[in-house]
């Protein structure tokens, strides 16, 4: 990555957002994708983009993605207010990780495993009163939470709450009485207590 925070070396490295979105016309995604065989910046942005982005790709169409109609509306006025021809995002298929209930009352939904630096990023679903085994922390464990309330151990965490719990410390009580769903990014070599 660059050297400053927030300023890239690479000039091509804004592409890489409309890339990873699927936004990018298509008569520019070989160039682009040529580009991103050799340039490592503009590879690793794509790579932390990737989990976010399929994550939100299986999320409910009419919340995230706007209808048809609207892509082509908005591509012809842009187009016609800079006099550019008319470039809609080219259509994927993306397929989407499957939720797995993994205790009673606990769903995950893996996003991405990074075997490099032992970690595993995931959507965490518990229902209401679902209680998480006790552990300790392998490594880093960072966690967003998305709708709900959850308690670890005497704090009280809402939506949008971030947690972070340093490699060795443990949780001893997690558990929600409304059910919760987070993104929790963390090392798969967590010790169950």
């Amino acid at each position: 990555m660059s050297s400053e925070p927030g300023r890239r070396n690479c000039d091509q490295s804004e592409l890489v957002h409309v890339y990873a979105l699927g936004a990018l016309p298509e008569s520019e995604v070989a160039a682009f994708e040529a580009h991103i065989s050799e340039c490592a910046e503009c590879r690793d942005e794509l790579s932390a983009l990737r989990p976010t982005v399929e994550a939100l790709v299986s999320w409910p169409t009419d919340v995230l993605r706007p209808s048809p109609t609207l892509w082509s509306r908005l591509a012809s006025r842009i187009a016609a207010e800079t006099g550019t021809e008319v470039a809609l995002p080219a259509i994927q298929s993306r397929v989407a990780p499957e939720w797995e209930n993994v205790a009673p009352g606990i769903s995950c939904k893996l996003l991405a495993t990074d075997s490099e630096r032992d970690r595993v990023s995931m959507l965490v679903r518990l229902a209401p009163g679902a209680h998480y085994p006790p552990h300790i922390h392998a490594g880093v464990e960072e966690l967003h939470l998305l709708d709900g309330v959850l308690w670890i151990d005497d704090r009280k965490l809402h939506p949008g709450d971030y947690w972070r719990a340093e490699p060795g410390t443990e949780d001893r009580r997690i558990w929600s009485e409304t059910g919760c769903t987070c993104v929790l990014i963390t090392s798969p070599g967590d010790v169950l207590c």
